[in-house]
C-alpha cells in the first residue's frame, strides 16, 4: 500500500544512500516525457527533510534542465533491488544551477565533482510516496562504470565548450542554459578554467 509524507524522515534517507541507481522523471507541455536513469556513487544527496540535489555530468542531451525551465517539476524514484522490497519516490520542483551561478559553490560542497560535471539539480521536496515493491526483482549491484567519467578526463575542454555552445535546446526544442565552463581533470571544489 503506497503511503504518502511531506518529507523525507530517516527512514527514506537510509534507503536512499544505500542505492546505486535512481531514475528522473520530467515533463514540460507539448514536449515528450523525459525518464533518465541515474548512477555514481553519492551523486545523489538528500541536504534536508524537504531538499535533494544531484550531480549531473554532460551527455547526450539536456532534457531536464530544459524541463525545468519551463515547467519545474521533476520525479526521482528509488528502488531497493535488495531486501526488504521498496519503491520510494520524491515529487518536487527542481532547478539546474550551474557553475557560473552564485550559489554553485555552496551546493557545490555537497559533491566530489567529477570531470565532465556540467550543473546540479537543485530540487525542493513537495511530497514523498513509498510502495511495496513486490514486483521489482532481486539484483546485486556489481560497480559503477567508469566509462563516462573516464571519457570526460580524456576529453578536451576546447571542444567539449564549443560542442555545449550548440546544444541550446532541448530535443523538442525548448531552450536549455548551457554552462560555459567544462570540468575536466583533477578537481578541487570547485574548478578552474
Amino acid at each position: 500500500m503506497a503511503e504518502f509524507s511531506e518529507a523525507l524522515n530517516d527512514r527514506h534517507v537510509a534507503m536512499i544512500e544505500a542505492q546505486p541507481v535512481f531514475f528522473v522523471a520530467t515533463a514540460a507541455a507539448d514536449a515528450r516525457i523525459n525518464l533518465s536513469p541515474k548512477g555514481l556513487t553519492d551523486s545523489l544527496k538528500v541536504l534536508s527533510p524537504t531538499r535533494v540535489a544531484y550531480l549531473d555530468l554532460a551527455g547526450s542531451g539536456n532534457e531536464t534542465n530544459a524541463h525545468l525551465l519551463a515547467d519545474g517539476r521533476i520525479t526521482l524514484m528509488v528502488c531497493n533491488f535488495e531486501q526488504p522490497a521498496l519503491i520510494l519516490r520524491i515529487y518536487g520542483r527542481g532547478r539546474p544551477v550551474l557553475p557560473m551561478d552564485p550559489d554553485w559553490e555552496g551546493l557545490a560542497a555537497h559533491f566530489t565533482l567529477l570531470p565532465g560535471t556540467r550543473q546540479i539539480f537543485d530540487i525542493a521536496v513537495e511530497s514523498v510516496q513509498t510502495s511495496c515493491g513486490w514486483g521489482v526483482p532481486l539484483m546485486e549491484y556489481e560497480k559503477d562504470r567508469a566509462t563516462l567519467v573516464k571519457a570526460h578526463a580524456q576529453a578536451n575542454p576546447a571542444q567539449w565548450e564549443a560542442l555545449a555552445a550548440t546544444q541550446i535546446a532541448s530535443i523538442d526544442g525548448l531552450p536549455v542554459r548551457a554552462t560555459d565552463r567544462y570540468i575536466s581533470g583533477e578537481l578541487p571544489g570547485t574548478a578552474e578554467r
